[in-house]
């Protein structure tokens, strides 16, 4: 049995400003005494000239720590409010292997892109934090940020060697990243693509299976080839019901975010809690910004009560947005030590 449940919440830029602005902390993590850090590989030394992908003119490209994304050539340009963006992609003009033959995909050999990790996640380690080896967006939306949504689904269709390729030139880099974090010594590689909306899955589950289920499954091998131990958690929002089942073959030991909003969590614990440990099911679509706080308490220990408590670590289902009041940000936090001390 562990001796507490784990804490975690993550916050949007104005929250963090309100933390901020309340506390003095830039730091959520030191500030709450969160349980959980992530490492990332470094960003690389350059990024290549994306120009001839972008006809009319390069984009902003979105790079934070963590997603990497800009050097896959993947452009943002401001949305209409707070931290929200539009993806633009590079790929759109490409049409056949030899194009994306010529593609500059990034490079994550460098050994300065990894050689840090060891030291950070000892550090970490040394302080009694769970180390989390970040890398979702990790083949489909991947993928479909740089070619776009509809254009994936009709290579998957009509332009079959396309994305093969694509997908594979994915797959072998993120297989090289997971290596390099089990190498490391983090807890847990998170890995995670988008397969759900509110009703159900993005697209069939047999084009899953055949397209991007192999590559999922690839990197949780790759990792567990140097750490058979080593954990995998996978994150896809909305209803994912209809392919728990294929993540759990493809060997993931833990599921994010299981949203309340689009699954039944007393049925995903009944039909799957002997192969999964579940992370989220604090709705931060319902729960976080409109309960009051008593309510936000009472709905996250009924939670741990359905998936937990073992096997679970309670958290919102996102990232914090503007719309969640304070008070409740700090009700959650309170109501998981609450329950660890009764429970």
């Amino acid at each position: 049995m562990p001796d507490r449940l784990p804490k975690e919440v993550k916050l949007t830029p104005p929250l963090l400003e309100e933390l901020k602005r309340r506390t003095g902390s830039e730091d959520p993590y030191e500030y709450f005494g969160l349980d959980v850090r992530e490492v990332y590989i470094a960003q690389p030394s350059s990024i290549p000239d994306f120009s001839v992908f972008y006809p009319d003119g390069v984009p902003p490209l979105w790079n934070p720590a963590g997603w990497e994304v800009g050097e896959w050539g993947v452009g943002s340009t401001p949305g209409n409010a707070f931290h929200f963006i539009h993806i633009e992609h590079p790929m759109l003009g490409l049409e056949s292997v030899d194009d994306l033959k010529r593609y500059p995909f990034p490079d994550y050999s460098p050994p300065a892109r990894w050689e840090h990790l060891k030291g950070e996640v000892a550090a970490y380690h040394e302080r009694g934090l769970f180390v989390v080896g970040f890398m979702e967006w990790t083949v489909f939306e991947i993928a479909w940020h740089m070619r776009g949504m509809d254009n994936l689904f009709m290579d998957v269709m009509f332009n079959q060697p396309f994305a093969r390729y694509l997908l594979d030139r994915i797959v072998e880099t993120r297989c090289f990243q997971a290596e390099r974090y089990a190498e490391a010594g983090v807890d847990l590689i998170k890995i995670g693509d988008d397969l759900g909306t509110q009703r159900g899955l993005l697209m069939s589950r047999s084009m899953y299976k055949e397209w991007f289920w192999p590559g999922h499954a690839a990197v949780v091998a790759a990792a567990r080839k140097v750490r058979p131990d080593i954990l995998v958690s996978y994150h896809t929002d909305g209803d994912c019901w209809d392919v728990i089942p294929d993540l759990i073959a493809a060997g993931i030991d833990i599921l994010n975010p299981v949203q309340p909003e689009c699954l039944d969590l007393a049925a995903v614990k009944r039909e799957f809690g002997k192969h999964l440990m579940f992370w989220g099911g604090i709705g931060t679509q319902t729960t976080m910004p409109f309960a009051s706080p008593a309510k936000v308490v009472e709905t996250v220990h009924r939670t741990i009560d359905i998936l937990g408590p073992t096997g679970y670590f309670p958290s919102p289902t996102h990232v914090l947005e503007p719309e969640v009041p304070w008070e409740n940000i700090e009700a959650l936090l309170r109501a998981v030590e609450e329950y660890s001390a009764t429970g």
